[in-house]
């Protein structure tokens, strides 16, 4: 992949998409983890087993599953408040984000983790945290710092878990997912948001060819035609109807 040249994108938009897409996610994961309890299923074998042939297929079916109530929990509310973010404030990209972050640090995870079963969200969530906070520093754009800042205060407390802290979390998941979310916020680095300004915001803005300012003097008096003009004649034709127009109908 290689870096994309600056482009500016349609303004942030609230669309049912914002939230309905989070929110599937969510129930796909929900109702998976239902599935396991409901019909006594064991899932795990799906994860993502390092460097082996099999556990390649982890790389898609690890996101949805997870080990326990507390495990889901933990996942699915960062995960919907992030893809949330994603799809307001980076439409246009959520869809790429998405996808190759799931193949890139489910592929990274299979490379450099420990010989287990790697389960859970969370390395999409760092997928998701990454890219928000690393793309809105690089875009120095205000509504997208603000949000670099919003990620850091809610889960900044995230990168105590992309160190062996504990032998039970897949730190290597964490720290792929966060890497991933690094590189694509440096190819994408360029694809900026920004509401369109209004005519008077920009920089080749003149009061005097503004047709609504024109309309009033120096001291805020409004003038009806500025431009001296007379105002045109208007000429009215009055037909007169038939009587049996008005008869009523029965």
């Amino acid at each position: 992949m290689k870096v994309q040249k600056t482009t500016i994108q349609e303004p942030f938009v609230f669309t049912t998409g914002v939230v309905g897409y989070p929110l599937l996610f969510v129930l796909a994961i929900w109702i998976v983890f239902w599935m396991e309890i409901r019909f006594g299923w064991d899932f795990t074998r799906f994860g993502v087993y390092p460097r082996t042939v099999e556990g390649l297929r982890g790389i898609i079916f690890s996101p949805f599953i997870h080990s326990g109530i507390k495990h889901l929990f933990h996942n699915t509310v960062p995960l919907f408040v992030l893809s949330l973010s994603l799809f307001y404030f980076y439409r246009k990209l959520s869809w790429k984000i998405l996808f190759w972050g799931l193949l890139l640090s489910g592929g990274l995870t299979w490379l450099i983790g420990r010989p287990a079963f790697h389960i859970g969200a969370s390395g999409m969530i760092y997928v998701l945290a990454g890219f928000l906070f690393f793309k809105g520093i690089f875009s120095k754009y205000y509504r997208l710092v603000a949000l670099s800042l919003i990620v850091v205060f809610l889960y900044g407390g995230l990168l105590w878990y992309i160190t062996p802290i504990d032998p039970k979390i897949s730190w290597e998941g964490h720290l792929a997912g966060l890497l991933s979310g690094l590189v694509f916020s440096l190819i994408y680095r360029a694809d900026i948001a920004r509401a369109p300004k209004f005519e008077w915001e920009k920089e080749t803005y003149k009061e005097e060819d503004d047709p609504f300012m024109r309309h009033f003097d120096a001291n805020g008096n409004f003038i009806e035609n500025p431009d001296g003009e007379e105002e045109p004649e208007y000429i009215y034709h009055y037909k007169k109807g038939r009587e049996d127009d008005r008869t009523p109908l029965e």
